[in-house]
């Protein structure tokens, strides 16, 4: 699919990966709004072509508010890209205790209920554009983790979270079929995001090091650059896609 003249949705888009792919899609002529809190905008650099947008993915209204937005720029809204999530980490019992089910709960809803909020309601506004060729409308891409497939010791909400993402995949692709719209779902493993960027240098190296190979941190702008890609595939649908370098988490 074409990116150049269309209209996209970024979620996280202040920061990290969602900052990096909503650069890429602008880079590439699309009109990008960027859904994030208020807070990251604040911290967040004007970019050419990206409108931010305060929504919280959890919300109905906010984040209807901001397909709305997206979808009477004026260009058909095509791009949907789910970057938005939160990773704490905490042991099923530990030495306080049993998880504490409000944080077990505010990670599925941001991480999973989230996604699949702007996802309906993203779909909604896409299946009423005019048809592609071959009836395609546009591409909804979600992002999940490895830890969907090898959640470590302290994982267990964000492991669940990210494993709901990777579930939702197919049977949203094949629900959104009949209105030309594809779902497919990045499965990043070890990125150098802001997340990390308070962590030692020595700790850094021992991340890299025990990924088989290219043996470094993925960077933002490789995500963004498969999320690119992604888009103008028009055969990708239903898939799950990971980018980890070829890295098998251990327990811990």
């Amino acid at each position: 699919m074409e990116i150049s003249g269309t209209a996209a949705i970024v979620t996280g888009g202040a920061s990290g990966l969602g900052g990096a792919t909503a650069r890429a899609l602008a880079a590439r002529g699309a009109q990008v709004f960027a859904l994030d809190l208020p807070s990251a905008i604040e911290k967040a650099d004007a970019v050419e072509n990206v409108t931010y947008l305060a929504a919280d993915v959890t919300s109905g209204e906010e984040v209807q508010a901001a397909v709305d937005t997206a979808a009477g720029s004026g260009a058909p809204l095509r791009i949907t890209v789910n970057c938005a999530g939160i990773g704490p980490s905490t042991r099923t019992v530990g030495k306080t205790g049993p998880h504490d089910l409000d944080l077990y709960r505010k990670v599925i809803e941001v991480n999973l209920i989230g996604t699949f909020n702007v996802l309906r309601l993203a779909a909604a506004a896409m299946g009423k554009t005019e048809e592609l060729e071959h009836g395609a409308r546009g591409v909804i891409i979600n992002t999940a983790s490895i830890a969907a497939f090898d959640g470590q010791i302290g994982q267990v909400a964000y492991a669940s979270s990210k494993g709901g993402v990777v579930g939702m995949t197919l049977p949203a692709a094949r629900d959104l079929s009949n209105v030309g719209i594809r779902v497919l779902t990045i499965a990043p493993g070890i990125v150098d995001t802001p997340m990390l960027a308070t962590v030692s240098d020595e700790f850094r190296a021992g991340l890299a090091a025990g990924i088989p190979f290219p043996k470094r941190l993925a960077q933002p702008t490789e995500y963004a650059q498969l999320a690119v890609s992604l888009v103008e595939h028009d055969y990708l649908n239903g898939e799950v896609i990971r980018m980890d370098g070829a890295l098998r988490m251990a327990p811990r």
